[in-house]
């Protein structure tokens, strides 16, 4: 008898019921980014919905925004009793965004709520946040602790804790990237992740630890290192090599910030246009391993997870080495993982693998 087949949904993820939050709460939000209207300066560039927006300053430059945080990554840190990394995944979500429009990171708050102060947990926080930061180039020039004991629950030894964060940057604002100047037969350079990231791991966890029951501690052979090893990694910041990029005049017709919906966060660019993706790295064995304990769909985990790719940028064919070339200076693996098609516009394949997705999920090819 096959085994059950297990999905985000069954982990108490209902990614449907988000959406339909989602549109409800941004038809509010929505109306806001009116509201300075006629000012010389604030109005946003675009809507809802990109990895970033942009306010406009005086003077002919925009001030890039981006907030976030790490989901249930925080659960693993409590249950493994340790805190050095989250932060720096707080900080990867938030300035990796800001590249995404185009703009160079400069600052970043935090805010950090707990159930009780412990100066070895804070400690530590505070090695996270320097670690992100040095990574990043950015400065972080205030910040919030909250003690909400009664607002939040711990894991493990931990009284609960939450950390997020705010990044801003700056752009030209004649230079707001939003993947517009992407043409068919572009390629997409795919930067290598340096496992799960920030996202999915109410899935990881739910599979790994409740349902094949594995212990963080313990060492997983198809891993070569504990479990906690393994999901702990810090998210990859991307800054120094697009940077590097940039700074070398190298075409960055688009770049996009896989997380959270995998590669469908492709199609977020303002292009007439699709991708074919026809030659997408191996999965580590992070995400074999998730898939097997699981018996997870392809669809479901490349809808997920990174799956390997934690960052692409969409240049011209004849860009393409010399982008990889600059990614791999600053250590970061690179390939070429495909094209952009005018054939199939807003519409992401993945064409090995037999699937196809919009804005939100993959499902099997018809």
């Amino acid at each position: 008898m096959t085994e059950e087949r297990f999905q985000y949904d069954d982990c108490g993820v209902d990614t449907n019921r988000a959406q339909d939050a989602l549109g409800l709460l941004s038809g509010s939000i929505n109306q806001t980014l009116k509201l300075r209207d006629g000012m010389s300066f604030g109005k946003p560039a675009i809507g809802l919905g990109y990895y970033a927006n942009v306010c406009q300053l005086p003077g002919g430059q925009g001030l890039a925004i981006s907030t976030d945080g790490v989901g249930t990554k925080i659960i693993v840190a409590e249950l493994a009793g340790r805190y050095d990394t989250v932060p720096i995944d707080m900080i990867a979500m938030n300035v990796n965004d800001l590249l995404c429009v185009g703009a160079e990171p400069f600052a970043l708050v935090d805010y950090l709520a707990v159930g009780e102060i412990d100066p070895a947990v804070f400690n530590e926080i505070g090695m996270g946040l320097l670690e992100g930061a040095k990574l990043s180039n950015v400065t972080i020039p205030g910040g919030e602790i909250a003690q909400v004991k009664e607002l939040i629950r711990g894991h493990g030894d931990s009284s609960g804790l939450d950390i997020v964060g705010t990044a801003v940057g700056l752009v030209d604002w004649d230079k707001i990237n939003l993947g517009q100047d992407v043409e068919a037969d572009d390629v997409v350079v795919a930067l290598g992740a340096s496992g799960l990231h920030s996202n999915g791991f109410s899935l990881a966890r739910s599979v790994l630890v409740d349902r094949a029951g594995l212990k963080l501690d313990e060492v997983v052979p198809e891993l070569g290192c504990t479990l906690a090893d393994e999901l702990l990694k810090p998210t990859h910041i991307y800054v120094k090599p697009i940077l590097a990029m940039r700074d070398a005049g190298l075409p960055l017709h688009a770049l996009l910030h896989i997380t959270g919906d995998g590669f469908c966060n492709m199609n977020r660019i303002r292009a007439d246009v699709g991708f074919d993706l026809d030659n997408l790295p191996e999965p580590g064995p992070i995400y074999k391993l998730i898939q097997a304990k699981g018996q997870i769909s392809e669809a479901e985990m490349y809808s997920v997870f990174n799956m390997g790719v934690g960052f692409c940028v969409v240049t011209p064919k004849a860009a393409a080495d010399e982008i990889m070339a600059v990614a791999a200076s600053h250590g970061f693996t690179a390939q070429v993982i495909g094209r952009a098609t005018a054939e199939h516009p807003n519409i992401v394949r993945l064409c090995e693998q037999g699937l196809v997705g919009g804005k939100d999920r993959l499902s099997p090819e018809a």
